[in-house]
């Protein structure tokens, strides 16, 4: 029997995949002290995105709210996510300002972090491991799993050596965004990576999106994992991943041992999925099996875009042709990996050959720069009758000729003039209009609308007085628990 640690997921995959990144600090902050005290290795906290979404569409400023979280949960390590060669976007970031990226991250409290590249730019990841590594963290080194003839048990058994054979490197982690692994795969899979793996814990992160990623982290314990990604259950399956409640039941019924306090699952659980319904988001999801969903391995956070950009042209009928046409486009660039910014670059491609009629003839520029290679090189060749129409776009010539640049820090900070890393990066991250807005909406809400009112501040002040961890209040008004801020 082994022993399982897991890794909560409710305030970063859960809520990018059902949310769509637009939890607030003060939606999680009041259970924030109870999921500390949960008995996780590592709480999953943020990402550049989710930094993006946060100042876009809800006025709230990250870095404050990061803040507000991590000081509610000092037990726990908190984790960041991190792109080895973007935090901006879908383009390709400098190095210098990814290195500030990290580094800010770290002097906010973040003390683990999960590393990827889709086309695995060792090099990079390796070089934000160190810098990680000065402030004593902990980095899991990322092996992105997708479906293709290229995608061999050889290949990610490759990488994982790569990245296990670095002092900076502490865990792996076989991140599976489209859900798609099964026993069959991993029976071969989970023993190449774990024999390259030079004894490293092995972490395991499933999207629920085909309904079979619980039975997979089951079979993956058998295979040696012993991390696993859950979160809390409104917040888990659908395209999220599986639950916190029924691993750690499965796990228990097998004899397998972990710390997760089950006693305090029911009360996280009853507070999102209250909030979640009252912001009118997707809570306790579960989907069926869909074996297109196989081909097309589109995550569940890029669903939403689709539907999205499709209703804007009042064509989301036609839904199922842009999943068979993602599922080509992803053939013909040379089978990317699924994951950010790829699956956006293939979903969006696709849209636009659906909306327009007609192949590749609008090309984005980000399609345009990963076919020039400034992402990186490709898994597979491009198909070179797809590449010639790509290269055939309007602004293919000057894109081609501008390659990525590398800036210093102090020319990225005379750039956007600041000499304050937070304030560089947020910047850098969104247009000035939009930190303008940002500010003017005041300061980040430590208790989401519906949770907050005079009366139950002036409860609040009360529980800190008299050092009571948590009130009950149930009426024909309310039904609700409060939680001391500080354990």
């Amino acid at each position: 029997m082994a022993h399982i640690e897991f890794l909560d997921e409710t305030m970063r995959d859960g809520q990018q995949s059902l949310w769509g990144m637009r939890m607030r600090a003060g939606m999680a902050l009041p259970v924030a002290p109870l999921i500390d005290r949960t008995g996780y290795r590592v709480i999953d906290l943020t990402g550049s995105s989710q930094f993006e979404v946060l100042i876009r569409h809800c006025q709230e400023n990250p870095w404050e709210g990061l803040d507000l979280l991590i000081g509610a949960m000092p037990r726990t390590r908190a984790r960041a996510g991190m792109r080895s060669n973007a935090a901006v976007t879908f383009s390709v970031t400098p190095d210098a300002l990814m290195d500030a990226w990290m580094r800010q991250l770290n002097v906010h409290g973040c003390r683990s972090f999960w590393i990827y590249d889709v086309l695995f730019n060792i090099d990079k990841m390796l070089r934000l491991a160190r810098v990680a590594k000065e402030f004593g963290s902990e980095v899991a080194g990322s092996i992105m799993f997708t479906l293709s003839p290229v995608h061999t048990d050889a290949y990610f058994a490759d990488k994982a050596a790569k990245l296990a054979a670095s002092p900076d490197i502490d865990t792996i982690l076989l991140y599976d965004t489209a859900g798609v692994l099964e026993k069959d795969r991993l029976k071969s899979l989970l023993p190449a990576i774990v024999a390259n793996a030079g004894g490293k814990p092995i972490e395991f992160h499933s999207n629920n999106i085909l309904g079979q990623s619980a039975k997979a982290y089951l079979d993956a314990v058998d295979l040696g994992v012993t991390i696993l990604h859950t979160a809390s259950r409104p917040m888990a399956n659908g395209p999220s991943v599986p639950s916190i409640e029924i691993m750690a039941r499965n796990l228990d019924l097998l004899g397998h041992s972990h710390t997760v306090d089950t006693s305090l699952l029911p009360p996280v659980a009853e507070h999102f999925e209250r909030v979640g319904k009252t912001a009118g988001y997707l809570v306790n999801q579960m989907n069926e099996y869909d074996v297109m969903a196989v081909h097309h391995q589109v995550p569940g956070g890029m669903m939403g875009t689709l539907k999205a950009q499709l209703e804007r042209h009042s064509m989301s009928e036609r839904l199922p042709e842009v999943l068979q046409e993602t599922a080509a486009v992803r053939r013909e660039l040379g089978y990317p990996g699924m994951a950010t910014p790829f699956s956006q670059l293939v979903g969006i491609q696709a849209v636009l050959n659906v909306v327009r009629g007609e192949r590749y003839s609008v090309v984005p520029d980000e399609v345009i720069q990963y076919a020039a290679g400034h992402y990186g090189e490709t898994v597979a060749p491009i198909d070179p009758n797809i590449l010639d129409r790509i290269m055939a776009a309007p602004r293919a010539r000057e894109i081609v000729a501008s390659p990525p640049q590398q800036p210093s820090i102090e020319d990225l900070r005379r750039q956007y003039g600041t000499q304050d890393d937070d304030e560089l990066i947020l910047r850098a991250l969104v247009p000035a209009a939009d930190l303008d807005r940002m500010r003017a909406a005041g300061p980040v809400q430590r208790c989401y609308p519906m949770l907050s009112s005079p009366e139950l501040e002036q409860v609040r002040r009360l529980m800190q007085i008299a050092k009571t961890p948590i009130v009950q209040i149930h009426s024909d008004e309310m039904d609700l628990e409060l939680y001391r801020s500080e354990s």
